[in-house]
């Protein structure tokens, strides 16, 4: 059973830019370490301080063992320093869920 890491975060509404960046740092990162990143979302419309990260894993302990890649990932380390120095992230939060695979519909590029 695949499960899928979603992070919720709170962003300062000033630091859209820092936040994207940090993302996109992340592109590289998550799949270098083991993840399955489905992607980053960014505030567009209404609320301007929610930002979403979405990564699936196989399971439970391919999570942990990603977790313990990151930490010695001299790009991830650099990244979540990056994050603390700037502080346009004021809240986290992971979720862990399972999809139900006959409602799932996984994309590579655009939504077609």
């Amino acid at each position: 059973m695949s499960i899928t890491c979603f992070i919720e975060y709170e962003i300062n509404p000033f630091k859209h830019a820092e936040f994207e960046q940090y993302a996109k740092n992340w592109g590289e990162i998550i799949p270098r370490c083991g993840g399955n990143l489905i992607g980053y979302f960014l505030p567009h419309e209404g609320d301007n301080k929610r930002g979403y990260g979405l990564i699936t894993f196989n399971n439970l302990a391919e999570y942990e063992s990603y977790r313990e890649r990151l930490k010695q990932d001299k790009g991830a380390v650099d990244n979540f320093q990056y994050a603390q120095e700037a502080q346009f992230i004021l809240h986290e939060k992971r979720y862990f869920l399972k999809g139900v695979p006959e409602t799932q519909k996984f994309y590579s590029g655009a939504l077609k």
